[in-house]
């Protein structure tokens, strides 16, 4: 059985466009796959704990810690792990929010990166212990950023997912990819015609 983790972090609400288009992206990926297992989060309506100090040393300690909010944190930020290491395929809506991903995002993402559990420090460097599973980013973008030199360097969004999740281990990445959403009807529209085509366009493996 395949499964897939779908993650949305737009704080829009119905007017996301990034929401839209995860749901249209994981119902196209359950037509195509049959039997696929979905399970979701939404990681601005029920914010992962942010990762303190506390959290950092408690999640290593081996022991349960003492306070129950510090357990009750802990015992999410094994979820949120578990959860994407269970997936074949994670489907990610990200939208651009000050030129990178939204906080919750990032605090979703701060428990992924656990050494001994997605990654390692060897003597060669950093290993990634994350292998055969896919990433699916739909990125949602104010201005016109892919293939764009003069404003590549402003971009702190696909660019900080691709390294962060590639040090991990993922090498299966797709972007669809919604952009210039905020430059006027008309290139809205196109934009979202653009990653429709790309959703329709997308193999099943």
């Amino acid at each position: 059985m395949t499964r897939l983790l779908h993650i949305d972090s737009s704080i829009m609400g119905e007017k996301s466009l990034s929401r839209r288009l995860t749901a249209e992206l994981v119902e196209k990926l359950r037509g195509d796959i049959p039997g696929l297992e979905v399970a979701y989060r939404d990681v601005a309506a029920a914010a992962p704990p942010m990762l303190s100090s506390a959290l950092f040393f408690a999640r290593g300690a081996g022991t349960e810690p003492e306070d129950a909010a510090l357990r009750a944190e802990l015992s999410t930020a094994r979820d949120i792990l578990e959860e994407f290491l269970a997936a074949d395929i994670v489907v990610i809506g990200a939208p651009m929010y000050n030129f990178s991903i939204p906080t919750q995002l990032r605090g979703w993402i701060d428990h992924l990166v656990v050494p001994g559990k997605t990654f390692a420090y060897t003597a060669a460097g950093l290993q990634g212990l994350v292998t055969g599973k896919r990433l699916i980013v739909v990125s949602t973008r104010g201005s016109l950023y892919a293939g764009n030199e003069a404003l590549s360097a402003q971009d702190h969004q696909e660019a900080y997912l691709r390294t962060t999740f590639g040090n991990l281990g993922v090498t299966d990445f797709a972007f669809i990819r919604a952009e210039g959403v905020g430059l006027g009807p008309a290139q809205k529209e196109e934009a979202l015609a653009s990653a429709r085509r790309d959703i329709a366009a997308l193999a099943a493996a």
